[in-house]
């Protein structure tokens, strides 16, 4: 469900995709019908079509439209087809009333309005109009529809960017103009117009996406930029220093679109009026809030953070995996927070280590949390088996415990021990637990892996970490100590919850 803030852009989205459209269709009718000029996409399929055979642009235009889209709805999402159905139907709409107002009654023939000889001229403005308002178009997360389909879907398959496949398909679409009109001129009009509508389109995304960095200098930095945070935008603190003075200073740097420049000059004014400020124009910023780097590495995989620093998770997690993606710990991103682990179920443990990660650092990520569960003791250890020597108890004291270690896993199989002594049978019986926690393009999943056994009266076995010396899954008489890595892996209740991560990701590839 959206927000209601997210709903007014949602709308403002729309409209303002109505008002690109608008523009769009009249260039055509303007300026490209009547002169008998190619351009590429399925605006020039469509008016192909129209000089052959007189039959209606936006009839034609939506039908391939919609062929396109039956084809291409299931693999580009509901939100993608949704937003580019509007796109092309507010373009044929506009076409069907464009030609509607500026037709002659009699011979249905559109007016030159530049003079019948302009046909230069027209491909010009034509062109100038036509990249601006697919510029608009796509700055409000709008698509026209046509060869941007056929586009989209092969780049979610093949390492080809979408530019070069939409050229591609305007190319061989203005080139068999020549088998229509025998005109050459018309050809090279053709390339010309999609060169300029190219170079508009680039031109006026880059003003659209114009960005600025601000630089602050002000004795009451802190001030401003807490002010600038609560306003919304990111901002950095620097080490600088007065050389006049020689004292230090702090410089404020913040990255913003050009249109809210306003809004962080009012929030340094009302702070400190007297701040020095200087700004200058970023052409391509890249992060979040902003683009998203497209070069292509050939052979760079995509990269997913397990969140965490044990060495021995992230050795199965890799095994288990494989070659797909390069998984990352936490030190190789440079986090060597101590993440939050502030509730008292492994679901919610695992989701706020992921939340805490993507939101700091970005990453697509998982966390996981695990915990062992005796039935005998009403869940315990549960969600404190990394801890559990270390929690108060009164009717356990353990001489031997490291008190400066927070997990001890030998601490904790004394105590486990200890509280299952004289039980045996089905009191004895446990269970491993491991909930996954995955936060992948913006959305959270959840995967959960178990594996039941005993707890076996002493340690055997020296592979392994945690409590493996002592589990004994259900159908083997080896505890999880004394099986090889491989085998471990192949049942246990991590490799059961990443098995799942991994079916998920491979069925939902970028």
């Amino acid at each position: 469900m959206f927000s209601k803030h997210e709903l007014l852009l949602e709308i403002r989205d729309y409209l303002m995709v109505a008002v690109a459209t608008f523009m769009y269709a009249f260039s055509i009718s303007l300026f490209l019908l009547p002169y008998e000029l190619a351009t590429g996409g399925v605006s020039g399929i469509a008016a192909l079509i129209y000089y052959a055979t007189g039959m209606e642009i936006e009839v034609t235009y939506a039908g391939i439209n919609l062929v396109l889209l039956a084809c291409g709805a299931k693999i580009l999402g509901l939100r993608f087809s949704l937003k580019t159905i509007w796109g092309f139907g507010m373009v044929s709409f506009w076409l069907w009333f464009s030609q509607y107002l500026m037709e002659d009654p009699v011979t249905h023939q559109l007016p030159c309005l530049l003079g019948e000889n302009e046909m230069f001229m027209a491909c010009l403005l034509c062109a100038l109009i036509e990249g601006f308002a697919l510029a608009l178009c796509f700055h409000y997360n709008g698509s026209t529809g046509g060869t941007d389909i056929i586009a989209a879907i092969v780049n979610k398959y093949r390492d080809i960017s979408l530019g070069q496949v939409i050229m591609f398909f305007d190319i061989v679409i203005v080139s068999s103009s020549y088998i229509l009109f025998h005109d050459p001129k018309k050809v090279i009009f053709g390339y010309v117009l999609l060169v300029v509508s190219a170079i508009t389109l680039d031109f006026a995304t880059r003003k659209f996406n114009q960005a600025l960095v601000i630089y602050i200098f002000s004795r009451n930095y802190s001030m401003i930029a807490d002010a600038i945070n609560k306003a919304g935008f990111g901002i950095t603190v620097l080490d600088g220093e007065g050389w006049y003075t020689k004292t230090e200073r702090k410089v404020l740097m913040c990255v913003c679109s050009k249109r809210y420049n306003n809004e962080i000059f009012k929030v340094i004014k009302k702070v400190d009026p007297t701040a020095f400020v200087t700004v200058s124009n970023a052409s391509n910023v890249y992060g979040e809030g902003f683009d998203i780097m497209k070069t292509k590495v050939k052979g760079m995989k995509p990269i997913i953070v397990f969140a965490t620093n044990n060495e021995n998770k992230l050795r199965e997690v890799r095994e288990i995996l494989g070659e797909r993606f390069e998984v990352r710990s936490l030190k190789e991103i440079g986090c060597f927070d101590e993440l939050p682990e502030t509730h008292a179920t492994l679901e919610e443990n695992s989701l706020e280590k992921a939340q805490y990660i993507s939101k700091f650092y970005g990453f697509d990520c998982f966390a996981d949390d695990t915990g062992l569960e005796v039935a005998a003791l009403g869940g315990a250890p549960g969600v404190y088996s990394a801890r559990y020597a270390n929690l108060e108890d009164d009717d356990y004291s353990d001489p031997e415990m490291d008190i400066t270690k927070d997990h001890d896993s030998e601490a904790n199989m004394r105590k486990l021990l200890y509280k299952l002594k004289g039980r045996v049978g089905e009191e004895r019986k446990a269970q491993f637990r491991t909930s996954i926690a995955l936060i992948y393009q913006g959305k959270t999943y959840n995967f959960e892996g178990i594996v039941k056994g005993i707890i076996t009266e002493e340690k055997r076995g020296g592979t392994g970490f945690g409590y493996d010396p002592i589990f004994q899954p259900d159908g083997y008489d080896t505890t999880f100590a004394e099986m090889s890595s491989e085998a471990k892996n192949s049942i246990s209740h991590r490799g059961r919850a990443v098995e799942k991560l991994v079916e998920f990701l491979n069925s939902n590839k970028k």
